[in-house]
């Protein structure tokens, strides 16, 4: 799918483009994939929003075999609003064992930059694009709970776009109640199409969302009371559904082992074939 220039201008796709190259040469490594994770790919950025690249990358074999463990992310400093992090293969794999939601949501970006199918294709295998439900829910209820007692609730005015950090999770939540079987969206607008929202709850979002199109920073007001009272309903509904729930989803050891193995043999020859 190509890529909107007004989500992301050329010019920062092609600094993207150079900054992933480098990666994988300075560190003898290959990048599984590279998407958009932030309010650019959530739907929500404003004109001076930062642009939040993640990638997935895999080491040679001799890499994994060592006694002591060595550094699992890559990590370049943030310049002009670049904001480029990743992981390597088995922290991804390990946290997708505990069904953290993060490495799904990458797999879903609508905007992506490199995508190497021989390498992806084991680990979407394995994830399966759909986290545990138990650890969904705790992810998104920690994330709008977090974002609404530190940022919102308390206060007689707030900063706006605080606002849409509560709003994803609290529709991602609703959304896991109606559709618990489908893949979650990651971007606000997705989450929209498949959560039913109260028409004054979606007037308010709409709302937000055109002054932070328009703004480079949102400023502060008052309260939304519609919003609030969403964000506490869904937030309270979460914690009710959690409670009747086990501890934790069981992850399939022997299917991440078999992943890992297959990536990195890929990446091995993806590497090589580089000459690094």
């Amino acid at each position: 799918m190509p890529i909107d220039p007004d989500v992301i201008p050329p010019r920062i796709l092609a600094r993207i483009a150079a900054a992933l190259e480098d990666i994988e040469t300075t560190h003898a490594v290959a990048i599984l994939f590279a998407v958009e994770s932030g309010s650019r790919a959530w739907g929500f950025h404003s004109p001076d929003s930062d642009f939040d690249v993640r990638f997935v990358y895999a080491h040679r074999r001799d890499w994994y075999l060592s006694v002591q463990p060595a550094r699992d992310v890559i990590e370049q400093p943030i310049i002009e609003g670049l904001d480029v992090s990743g992981w390597d293969i088995r922290k991804a794999l390990a946290l997708a064992c505990r069904f953290n939601p993060v490495l799904p949501e990458w797999l879903r970006s609508p905007v992506v930059y490199r995508w190497a199918v021989d390498l992806v294709g084991p680990l979407q295998h394995f994830v399966g694009l759909r986290p545990g439900p138990v650890a969904a829910r705790r992810h998104y209820l920690g994330l709008a709970r977090r974002q609404f007692l530190g940022d919102i609730d308390g206060r007689d005015s707030v900063r706006l776009k605080k606002y849409f950090y509560s709003i994803r999770p609290a529709v991602a939540l609703r959304w896991l109640h109606q559709q618990p079987d489908d893949a979650l969206p990651m971007d606000l607008p997705g989450l929209r199409a498949g959560a039913r929202l109260d028409p004054e709850v979606s007037q308010a979002i709409d709302h937000l969302l055109a002054l932070k199109a328009q703004a480079h920073e949102l400023g502060t007001g008052p309260r939304v009371p519609c919003l609030d009272d969403f964000i506490r309903a869904e937030i309270d509904a979460a914690e009710r559904w959690l409670a009747t729930q086990p501890a934790a989803d069981r992850p399939d050891l022997a299917a991440a082992d078999a992943a890992l193995r297959a990536i990195v043999g890929n990446a091995e020859a993806m590497i090589a074939g580089r000459g690094a």
